[in-house]
């Protein structure tokens, strides 16, 4: 027989998807790659959309932020480079009532001072009053006026069109500021926002010699001349030329936000994993089922003299074509569905998303043909080196285990795979890891299960129907281990995913909870703190944090002084550059999780360490750190490093004593709480205590939580498609006897046992299979779940005894509607046409 195997990879291609032989493969390889390639998809274009927005939120393409004014050399590089400019300065600084306007109010805010062109990136939102209708708008404050915040018209009691004051000058109210695009995350941001024009700012006599004024230039032009005056910057700064000088980045304007989207994108990464992992368990099992069902036909290819290289060869073309068709329907699906996330998820880009790249499609294709080969082509080349004396001896030519070797480079291909789809070592080696260690455990204890069904039921007393079902499972133990196994692995994913939509969820939402303070009060004098957390209580706020603040600069380690040019690293320069915020506490904050070594209340000449910033400081246990508090030298070994839950928006410090005071320094003090619904709140606290400074957060917690909820949504809609792949590996696990169980249905119908103690016997069958492999399933999705919670999600979770049971019966209740669907016609088939096709 002569016959290229291009011929016949075509010829067996089109007659196998006529008969739906592949139908399986096709719908597991192509969820796999709908699911990477929908989170692909989303995750370029958003990873596009903040790369293009990060210069909205800078106020331009690059930012140069300094403690003094900036050399003429910065200014005029920039113009040689023929880059666009515009230079602002900002600083505290205390508005209030003009003279004789009834009682003088201050109130202390956050200057901006603006000239044209501002910003280079982005636009201002404005309205004419408080409460009126907002615009963007292009425009800066002429010479004479002022535009502010509306917290800053509540606390002084001022209007719209009426003056301000500001140092020496008097300035006319023209809009109020409803958004600034580059205000970032600063603490002093926090604060409200008075804007002036910059030829306006040498009157009010406000700049000193000794004022602390923050500079910024921001520029705009071609990535390439931004980069270069970048690089130019950067030189200047590693030279020393000047100090106090940084090039600003957007992974420091809204923390907050970023740490939310980091573990949206954990998440949905997840998903797709198990999505991904339960698509090869479905292809494996379809592809041997498909191996089995064409032995015969390749023994009689062996007959005909075809060789083994042409059958070997015809099949590998099948399923590399099978691959590239299954892939390209799942990148077109993981497109489509991938709007779904930009819908869901809208609000975390403010403008349309960029077009994705051809990443994800080369991704999702990679992914999908070394899914199908490294899953699917092993059984299949076995057909290849079927004997021709099978033809007339049934019981030759068997598929058997494929060789180490070829499951070794597969395996290793599709696990660097998902480490890459993963995008977070922890999340892949726990997700990859957990999944093949698990596969070991079911295949090990079902094995185990299987080897005591036969002491467990007494064939004496037991009903018949049990006694057959025992039987039917211990006369063929590989199949009962290969299908409880299976079963495990796809319930084991959907109770990961059950697990991971209640308790993984609501764990994240505890994380950034509802009643989290909204309001941080800075600036309250001693003397003040009786009568203030009285109107606190007097307004109905019971829970408060109380801590005093320090302000104090670290001037020496272990006795050696240290300074900016001390350290390489840029946030490392900037710590010891400025000031810290001190506080004290005898007891530990209920946030704070020590770490490593002790907090012992009351312990003087201790301090208590940030992890994070011992890391970037390169602080350890036991070093000795000296502080300067106005004047005064304080040192203090570190006894205990913390791990501080930032994303709680509770008071927090890098630097705490713990002890309940320092004597001798100066204090004031913080307080954070959530502000009461009743209107005015604000405006009296701060006229019953006018030097004090409160910062809303209303607007942050509320769009944090607005993030929370449209991500949670982006997973449960993911959640289709991992569910989808579970039930795929489900059918394909039940199915994968169908053939063998129709044989033995064939003899015992043939020896006289009816149809309704049969359907007993599978009922029974499928039963006990699924309520092992959902118990097994739900012990390690426990586990799996919480090495999750602990070391990639970062909560604190506790497994409920009771999943393990749930998951049994879950388990039993599936495989019965799987059986049900895939084995419904076993039962139907004449006796005598499957009895004949077993003989042939």
């Amino acid at each position: 027989m002569s016959i290229s195997f291009l011929t016949l990879g075509w010829r067996s291609l089109a007659r196998d998807l006529r008969a739906g032989e592949l139908r399986l493969l096709i719908v597991a390889v192509a969820l796999a790659v709908a699911a990477l390639t929908a989170v692909g998809f989303f995750a370029d274009r958003l990873k596009s959309g903040l790369q293009r927005d990060a210069r909205q939120l800078l106020g331009g393409d690059a930012v140069v932020v300094s403690d003094n004014p900036l050399p003429a050399a910065f200014l005029a590089q920039v113009q040689s480079l023929g880059l666009q400019r515009a230079q602002t300065l900002s600083f505290p600084t205390m508005a209030r009532t003009p003279d004789g306007q009834g009682a003088p109010q201050t109130k202390l805010v956050s200057l901006k001072a603006v000239q044209v062109g501002y910003p280079l990136r982005g636009s201002l939102r404005t309205s004419l009053a408080s409460g009126a209708a907002d615009t963007l708008t292009r425009d800066v404050p002429a010479p004479g006026e002022v535009w502010v915040d509306a917290a800053v018209l509540d606390s002084l009691g001022l209007q719209p069109g009426q003056n301000m004051m500001l140092g020496d000058s008097a300035l006319h109210i023209a809009r109020v500021i409803v958004n600034e695009p580059d205000r970032g995350a600063g603490f002093m941001s926090f604060s409200p926002r008075v804007m002036i024009n910059l030829a306006d700012v040498p009157a009010t006599g406000l700049v000193q010699p000794a004022s602390r004024v923050n500079y910024r230039l921001a520029v705009a032009g071609s990535d390439q001349m931004v980069q270069a005056f970048v690089d130019w910057t950067q030189a200047q700064i590693l030279s020393h030329s000047v100090r106090g000088v940084r090039v600003d980045a957007l992974q420091g304007g809204r923390p907050e936000i970023s740490s939310t989207l980091d573990r949206a994108e954990k998440f949905l990464n997840l998903v797709a994993l198990l999505a991904a992992l339960l698509s090869a368990v479905a292809v494996a099992l379809a592809a041997r089922g498909f191996s089995a069902n064409h032995l015969d036909d390749c023994a009689m290819l062996r007959v005909l003299g075809l060789p083994q290289r042409t059958i070997a060869a015809a099949y590998s073309l099948e399923f590399l074509l099978v691959g590239l068709l299954s892939s390209a329907v799942g990148v077109l699906l993981g497109f489509a569905v991938h709007y779904g996330f930009v819908a869901l998820l809208s609000g975390l880009v403010t403008t349309s998303l960029p077009p994705p790249s051809l990443w994800p499609v080369l991704f999702g294709m990679g992914m999908g043909l070394t899914l199908l080969l490294a899953f699917g082509l092993p059984p299949v080349l076995q057909l290849a080196q079927v004997p021709p004396l099978r033809v007339i001896r049934r019981d030759m030519g068997g598929l058997k285990p494929a060789s180490l070797t070829v499951l070794g480079v597969g395996l290793a291909g599709f696990a660097a795979l998902l480490m890459a789809a993963s995008s977070d070592a922890k999340l892949g080696l726990i997700a990859v890891g957990g999944f093949a260690g698990a596969t070991v455990v079911f295949a090990s204890l079902s094995w185990l299960a299987v080897k005591l069904l036969r002491y467990s039921v007494n064939d004496a007393t037991a009903p018949t129907a049990l006694v057959l079902a025992t039987r039917q499972i211990s006369a063929r133990p590989a199949f009962a281990v290969v299908q409880v196994s299976s079963l495990a692995v796809g319930l084991l994913a959907l109770v990961l995913l059950v697990l991971l939509r209640t308790d993984l969820i609501s764990s994240w939402r505890q994380a950034s909870p509802q009643n989290a303070p909204n309001r941080f009060v800075i600036n309250i004098t001693p003397d003040q703190g009786p009568a203030f957390t009285q109107a606190l209580k007097s307004a109905g706020v019971t829970q408060f944090d109380w801590f005093p603040m320090i302000r104090g600069r670290l001037v020496a380690i272990n006795d050696q002084d240290v300074s900016p040019n001390d350290y390489s690293d840029e946030r490392a320069r900037r710590l010891v550059d400025r000031e810290f915020n001190l506080s004290t506490s005898a007891a530990l904050p209920e946030q704070n999780q020590i770490v490593g070594g002790r907090w012992q209340p009351d312990e003087v000449g201790a301090i208590s360490i940030e992890e994070g910033i011992a890391k970037t400081l390169n602080l350890a246990l036991g070093d000795r750190l000296t502080f300067e508090i106005g004047g005064t030298k304080l040192t203090s070994k570190i006894t205990s490093l913390r791990k501080v839950d930032w994303g709680s928006m509770r008071a927090n410090f890098f630097a705490m004593y713990p002890v309940a005071k320092l004597d001798g320094v100066a204090t004031t003090y913080l307080s954070a709480f959530k502000a009461p619904k009743q209107r005015g709140f604000d405006n009296a606290l701060v006229r019953q205590f006018p030097n004090i400074t409160s910062i809303n957060l209303s607007t942050t917690i509320a769009q944090i939580q607005g993030v929370l909820d449209q991500v949670i949504g982006a997973v449960e809609f993911l959640f289709a498609f991992t569910l989808a792949a579970g039930l795929v590996v489900l059918f394909a696990a039940v199915s994968a006897t169908r053939e063998e169980r129709a044989r033995e249905f064939a003899i015992m119908r043939a020896v006289g046992a009816g149809q309704k103690l049969l359907r007993q016997v599978q009922r029974i069958e499928l039963a006990g299979v699924g309520a092992l492999a959902g118990f097994l399933a739900s012990v390690v999705a426990s586990a799996v779940g919480w090495a999750l919670a602990k070391y990639v999600f970062g909560f604190s979770w506790s497994v409920s005894l009771w999943v393990p049971v749930f998951g049994a019966l879950a388990g039993a209740v599936l495989a019965l509607l799987a059986g049900w669907w895939g084995l419904r016609d076993v039962l139907r088939r004449p006796v005598v046409q499957t009895l004949r096709s077993a003989a042939q």
